[in-house]
C-alpha cells in the first residue's frame, strides 16, 4: 500500500515537473534563440535591407569559400530586422547605424550588440525638381525620414544647408516639431525611409532627404544629390553602420569570421561602389562600437 501511494506519487510529480517544463519552453525568451550552424542545412541568417547590391553576392560566395553558409532576408521596412533578430529569427542584421540601433533598444528595452562596423554613409538631399540648394523656392516641402535617429540627422543636414532653423540648434534628437518656422526657408514633411524617393513625386515636395539604401529608386538622373554633407567627420560617429548580434552571441566566432570577410577589399570595393563613391569603410573593434552605443543610449535615456 504504501508503495503504491509511493509509485502515484512519483508519477504525478512527474507529470507536474513535465507541464512545468512545456510551460518553461513556450515562454522562453529571445535570449534562448539558437544560432544557426552556418551549414547549407541550416545557414547563418541576416536580416538586410539593399540584397540587390553586388556586393552581397561576393559576400556570401567568400562566406561559402570559407566553409560558412548564409541566408540573407531582405527587409523594405527598417523597422523590421531589429526585432526579428531579438525574435530570434534571424541570427545578424547589417542594415543600420548606432544611433538607429540605440533608438530601437531605449525604446523597447532589448540590448542587441554591435559587433563590427561597415561603413559610414553621408546623409544626403536630392531632388527631381532642381540641381542646386539655392534653387528651392522659399515654402516648399522637403521630405525627411520619419524614424527618429535618421530624421535627427536629415534635420541637421538642412539647417548645415541653410534650409532650415532647429530650436537650441539641434541635436541628434531633434524632430520636426524642432524646426523654427518663422526662421526657416522650407517646410518639412516627415515620411517612412522608403517612401522619400517616391516622394518627390508630388509637385509640393522640391527635395527630400534619401537613405543610402534607397537613392537606387530615383531616377537614374536624379541620384546625385543637391547637398553633401561630410562622412568622414568624427560627429558622423554614431552614424557607423554597424553587424548587429543578441548581447549574449557578441563573442561568437562565426560571425568574427564573417565580419572578417566583409572586410575583403573585393567586398568593400563593391560597398562603396554601389554609395556611388560617399561611403566610408570603418573599422573599428567592437569594444569600441559598443562604448559609443552606450553613449547614445544614455544620452537618449536623458532625454525622457
Amino acid at each position: 500500500m504504501t508503495r503504491k501511494r509511493f509509485s502515484l506519487l512519483t508519477r504525478s510529480l512527474a507529470a507536474v515537473a513535465v507541464v512545468g517544463s512545456l510551460a518553461l519552453t513556450g515562454c522562453a525568451s529571445s535570449s534562448d534563440a539558437a544560432i544557426s550552424a552556418g551549414t547549407e542545412a541550416d545557414p547563418i541568417v541576416i536580416g538586410i535591407v539593399s540584397s540587390g547590391e553586388e556586393y552581397w553576392k561576393t559576400f556570401t560566395a567568400k562566406a561559402e569559400e570559407a566553409g560558412i553558409h548564409v541566408e540573407l532576408k531582405n527587409f523594405s521596412d527598417y523597422q523590421l530586422p531589429n526585432q526579428g533578430l531579438a525574435d530570434g529569427d534571424l541570427d545578424l542584421n547589417q542594415f543600420q547605424h548606432l544611433q538607429f540601433l540605440a533608438d530601437f533598444n531605449v525604446k523597447t528595452g532589448n540590448d542587441l550588440t554591435p559587433i563590427g562596423a561597415t561603413a559610414v554613409y553621408a546623409l544626403d538631399l536630392y531632388s527631381t525638381k532642381v540641381t542646386d540648394v539655392a534653387d528651392i523656392p522659399d515654402g516648399a516641402e522637403v521630405a525627411v525620414p520619419n524614424d527618429a535617429s535618421n530624421q535627427a540627422r536629415a534635420l541637421l543636414v538642412l539647417q548645415d544647408a541653410g534650409l532650415v532653423t532647429l530650436k537650441d540648434g539641434g541635436n541628434s534628437f531633434s524632430t520636426a516639431a524642432d524646426v523654427i518656422a518663422d526662421e526657416s526657408r522650407v517646410a518639412v514633411t516627415a515620411l517612412k525611409a522608403d517612401q522619400t524617393p517616391a516622394a518627390l513625386q508630388d509637385p509640393k515636395i522640391y527635395a527630400a532627404i534619401v537613405n543610402n539604401d534607397y537613392v537606387p529608386n530615383l531616377p537614374a538622373e536624379s541620384q546625385k544629390p543637391i547637398y553633401s554633407t561630410d562622412a568622414s567627420s568624427s560627429a558622423n560617429d554614431p552614424y557607423i553602420n554597424i553587424w548587429v548580434a543578441r548581447a549574449e552571441d557578441k563573442d561568437n566566432e562565426t560571425f568574427a569570421k564573417l565580419i572578417e570577410i566583409y572586410h575583403d577589399t573585393e567586398v568593400t570595393d563593391g560597398v562603396i561602389e554601389a554609395s556611388g563613391g560617399t561611403g566610408i569603410i570603418k573599422s573599428e573593434t567592437p569594444a569600441e562600437l559598443q562604448e559609443i552605443l552606450a553613449t547614445i543610449e544614455k544620452n537618449q535615456k536623458a532625454q525622457g
